[in-house]
């Protein structure tokens, strides 16, 4: 029984880092850029949009679908940061044990 106690405690220590990290990501933030830098997305770590930067010579209403094309581009790259910078803190704080593919903790 020694042991058991002993894991519980391992996951509950796990339990309140793992929500250290959840609130750490949720404040942090990412940028993901297309069209050379004419496009700036910024997004959490739960892959929420904050802010959107466009350049002002994008704007040309003959061009509105090359600029929706770069808005999806940028948001796509800074949603993969995201998730890649929350995946190199989870393997840290694991001490790079898996998750479980398609587990979510957000």
């Amino acid at each position: 029984m020694k042991n058991l106690g002993q894991l519980m405690k391992q996951a509950q220590a796990m339990q309140s880092k793992m929500s250290e990290l959840q609130g750490k990501m949720s404040d942090a933030e990412v940028e993901g850029s297309s069209g050379a830098g004419m496009v700036t997305a910024t997004v959490n770590g739960k892959g929420e949009l904050k802010r959107l930067s466009i350049d002002p010579k994008l704007v040309d209403p003959g061009e509105v679908e090359v600029l929706e094309d770069l808005i999806v581009a940028a948001f796509a790259t800074a949603k993969r940061r995201a998730e890649a910078q929350f995946e190199e803190e989870m393997k840290a704080m694991t001490g790079g044990l898996p998750i479980p593919p398609g587990m979510k903790l957000f």
